[in-house]
């Protein structure tokens, strides 16, 4: 089959749209499927030798180091770089409206090089285009954005809410052309349920396909750091729980040494660094980011235990890597972590979200019993080999695209 796969941005390192899109275009290709992604920046890197690229540039105004930048007159040369400008200077998120556009401008010129197009998370409305050329659509939705929305609204300052608000706008797009997609994936079956009720669409129309783990690369490690905590998240992001665990960490470091590996890229004096600093734990919290996947693996299997904090999980790649490590996971038990990692106890201690004195008290339970710790290592070690692969991902995947052609073969 011939896959057209979409990404309006593909985030190398840490979970994100360029993981999936990587390993998924890997599985596909090993599958013996042709793989082509059309990518915004930024770019993906490390995809597959098989797999082409195509890239979509855009204005990239949330570049780095010069976010929100002003173009130059010259770059400004279609409507729709018109309208990616207009929108963010008006407080709104153009880029997967705009992405789609200048995708189905580029299909409508090679219709008849591809029997299937996935999108990843995009939901833009040039999709709407490119399944009337007659191209069957399918696309990923690991999770409703308008989760998100809720959780950023309500932790934003009064005078800051409108501008929240504004900025989650393409969150309407978003479910009025997921109703419109008749073959969905998702990741769980807890957001699925999500997706149908926030985004009003059919049940029928969803498909869930957990996410794969490279269970070679992420491996257990002989060679763990005694009291090592490490969460991987978007630290400046309410929706991830982070500041709970800095509170935990702060209450746990009394009676105890350890030290908390943050893999997140921190907004310079932003609210994580400032809690930080509050707190008085400058010195045993160390962020890094930008890892490679080998520099990730190797992190992960040196702690003693993977803390995932988030109010809301529509899945959680992080919590299927730490299984794989073979680093026990303490885990909200919120939106789909449980149906990752598990019942509590098994290869997991699930704990009551935003319950800063739950969290420290699970924290400290483990870190003071390495028995623990090993058992429930060893067990999510095998409950991510056995239930967790990206070839599967691929196969499961491959079925949607078959029903899709199938559905516009019919019409």
């Amino acid at each position: 089959m011939r896959i057209a796969l979409l990404s309006y941005r593909s985030k190398t390192h840490c979970g994100g749209q360029g993981v999936y899109v990587r390993h998924l275009s890997r599985g596909l290709v090993e599958l013996g499927h042709d793989v082509e992604v059309f990518s915004g920046q930024p770019y993906p890197c490390g995809l597959d030798p098989r797999v082409r690229l195509t890239k979509v540039p855009s204005l990239d105004l949330y570049r780095e180091p010069d976010p929100f930048r002003i173009p130059r007159p010259s770059e400004i040369k279609t409507s729709i770089d018109l309208q990616e400008l207009l929108t963010t200077w008006t407080a709104g998120f153009p880029e997967p409206k705009t992405f789609s556009l200048r995708v189905a401008r580029l299909l409508a010129e090679r219709r008849d090089d591809f029997d299937v197009v996935h999108d990843n998370q995009c939901l833009g409305t040039g999709l709407l285009t490119i399944a009337a050329s007659g191209l069957p659509v399918v696309a990923t939705v690991h999770h409703p954005i308008t989760r998100d929305r809720v959780l950023d609204v309500a932790a934003a300052a009064w005078w800051r809410k409108p501008l929240v608000r504004r900025w989650y706008a393409f969150a309407e797009m978003q479910k009025a052309v997921a109703r419109q997609i008749p073959e969905l994936v998702t990741v769980s079956s807890t957001s699925a349920a999500d997706i149908a009720e926030d985004f009003a669409v059919d049940p029928r129309q969803l498909h869930v396909v957990p996410l794969g783990v490279d269970t070679q690369l992420f491996g257990p490690s002989e060679h763990r750091v005694r009291n090592r905590i490490i969460a991987i998240a978007s630290a400046d992001v309410p929706l991830k729980g982070v500041s709970h665990l800095l509170h935990a960490v702060a209450r746990l470091r009394v009676e105890r040494d350890l030290e908390l590996q943050l893999v997140a890229k921190l907004e310079p004096n932003g609210p994580t660094e400032k809690l930080i600093a509050e707190l008085g734990i400058s010195d045993i919290v160390h962020s890094s980011s930008g890892l490679s996947d080998t520099e990730l693996a190797e992190l992960l299997a040196s702690a003693d235990v993977a803390c995932i904090p988030s109010l809301y999980e529509g899945f959680s790649l992080p919590a299927v890597e730490a299984m794989a490590s073979g680093t026990p996971i303490v885990a909200s038990r919120a939106g789909a972590l449980p149906e990752v990692v598990g019942a509590d106890g098994e290869c997991a201690r699930l704990v009551t979200p935003a319950d800063v004195e739950e969290l420290t008290a699970v924290l400290g339970e483990l870190l003071d019993s390495p028995r623990e710790l090993r058992r429930l290592g060893e067990a999510g070690r095998r409950r991510a080999l056995e239930v967790f692969s990206w070839e599967s991902v691929a196969a499961q995947t491959v079925a949607v695209y078959e029903r899709a052609r199938e559905r516009v073969a019919t019409c």
